[in-house]
């Protein structure tokens, strides 16, 4: 057999080479069942939990100072110690930071002390690839995880276990084995009693929550299908230096690597899949999608993305997002059903219409805002001691966009069940700040084919 005329069983088998496919996110893929009969071996049976609404308070309750460590300075990872530090009101702290390169922790270590006249002692800025273990052991209470998403398995799993409380941005992972070391560590946190907030912000968003108790009353009546998008321009990139190492170049320019961020499908628009996931309560059973690059200048992932979700009734949710400039822009959900429609977006007015256009309900913005009510909601969930972890449903997500980018990447159906079992790890082996020969094989995948551009 042709590798430009592989069989789709072959490929979910694990016997697509790995070299370019692997480190693309593509190959191996693999899968004991193609369903759920008597030969199923899943190594995963998920099964969604019931939804939980978080505190929403306005202020948090009173208690001790809570120590916060960041681990990731750079630019979201910033923006998140400032919203941190705004929740608390002067009831937390920032002690301890943490990234790979000097020059971001020195920028955040200058922005405290600018902005908020926090001093963080010198002794608990740290650098370099296990820079996050040292701020675990530095005594802090919460660690805020900021870095690029390939990393944050790995640094839950060590928060959980050195019995953190947690702020992890989303993705919370980039490819299946990954997402599987989330939910492994969640359970650990469950029963360790710790509390853990992710970035999927519209869940702390009054308007959205107000939308879905709505739905929850059949406001709209069944849902029978729906539309989600992020739509927008290009992010950014970083252009190589003289002087930075290949690995160096990839977690400045991180955005733009697969292996880092996860494409933007998992990276971005995983806000909207979430929406689908927390209003549905339920997840896809298979995924077929396209995509390509059009305009992207570095790294190796695309720069827009289409694909249906298939969900166990046959409802389609159709997911589009596109990071191109000069295009029409859209950051919003639409849900149909059988006797109205609803629309949430983050900016603006989310409503809900009956199926003549007539508006039956209308949410604006709270004056709190949903990056500083996530972490209003984690402090107040850990000093009144409320069960609270997301960890659980953000991973769930992430696999959603995992499933949607491989269908787009390779050009074939991917279901649920084989992503849940995959093996599928993307990335090089070791971290080290020096040239590790991945860009050797990395290149942009094409669909319907092994070979790469």
């Amino acid at each position: 057999m042709s590798e430009n005329n592989f069989s789709r069983r072959k490929f979910l088998a694990g016997a697509a080479v790995v070299g370019a496919a692997g480190a693309m996110g593509v190959g191996t893929l693999s899968s004991c069942s193609s369903g759920g009969g008597s030969g199923s071996t899943a190594i995963y049976d998920w099964k969604p939990r019931e939804y939980q609404f978080p505190p929403l308070l306005d202020t948090v309750p009173e208690g001790k100072v809570l120590k916060v460590g960041v681990i990731g300075c750079g630019g979201r990872g910033s923006g998140a110690a400032f919203n941190c530090l705004e929740a608390g009101g002067g009831t937390v702290e920032i002690t301890a930071l943490a990234d790979v390169f000097q020059d971001r922790v020195d920028d955040l270590v200058a922005k405290l002390k600018e902005q908020n006249n926090v001093e963080v002692p010198a002794e608990n800025v740290f650098v370099g690839f296990d820079a996050y273990e040292k701020v675990l052991d530095s005594g802090v209470d919460i660690v805020i995880l900021a870095t690029p998403p390939k990393f944050r398995p790995q640094q839950f799993e060590a928060a959980v276990k050195a019995r953190k409380h947690v702020f992890m941005e989303k993705p919370v992972a980039v490819d299946p084995v990954g997402v599987r070391q989330v939910l492994a560590a969640a359970k650990m946190a469950d029963a360790a009693g710790l509390k853990v907030v992710t970035g999927t912000q519209r869940r702390h968003q009054h308007k959205y929550i107000n939308i879905y108790k709505e739905l929850e009353k059949n406001a709209i009546g069944k849902i029978t299908g729906g539309n989600v998008y992020w739509n927008g321009g290009k992010l950014w990139h970083r252009d190589s230096n003289p002087s930075w190492s290949e690995m160096e170049w990839m977690i400045r320019d991180w955005v733009n690597w697969c292996w880092l961020s996860g494409d933007h499908i998992v990276e971005q628009h995983v806000h909207n899949l979430d929406v689908a996931q927390w209003f549905l309560g339920k997840t896809p059973v298979k995924a077929l999608g396209f995509g390509s690059r059009q305009r992207r200048v570095t790294g190796d992932q695309y720069d827009n993305f289409s694909v249906d979700y298939t969900y166990d009734d046959g409802m389609k949710i159709h997911s589009m997002c596109r990071q191109i400039n000069g295009c029409t822009t859209g950051v919003y959900e639409v849900f149909r059903g059988t006797k109205g429609e609803s629309f949430t977006s983050q900016g603006g007015t989310s409503t809900i219409m009956d199926l003549d256009g007539n508006e039956l309900f209308s949410f604006d913005d709270h004056e709190t805002s949903p990056y500083v009510q996530e972490h209003k909601d984690l402090i107040t969930c850990i000093r009144q001691n409320i069960p609270y972890n997301q960890a659980e449903e953000t991973a769930t997500s992430v696999m959603v966009a995992i499933m949607g980018r491989v269908s787009a990447y390779t050009g074939k159906e991917v279901t649920f069940e084989e992503m849940m079992n995959s093996d599928m790890k993307i990335g090089p082996d070791t971290y080290i700040m020096g040239d590790i020969g991945f860009m050797e094989t990395a290149s942009v995948p094409v669909p319907g084919t092994l070979e790469r551009e």
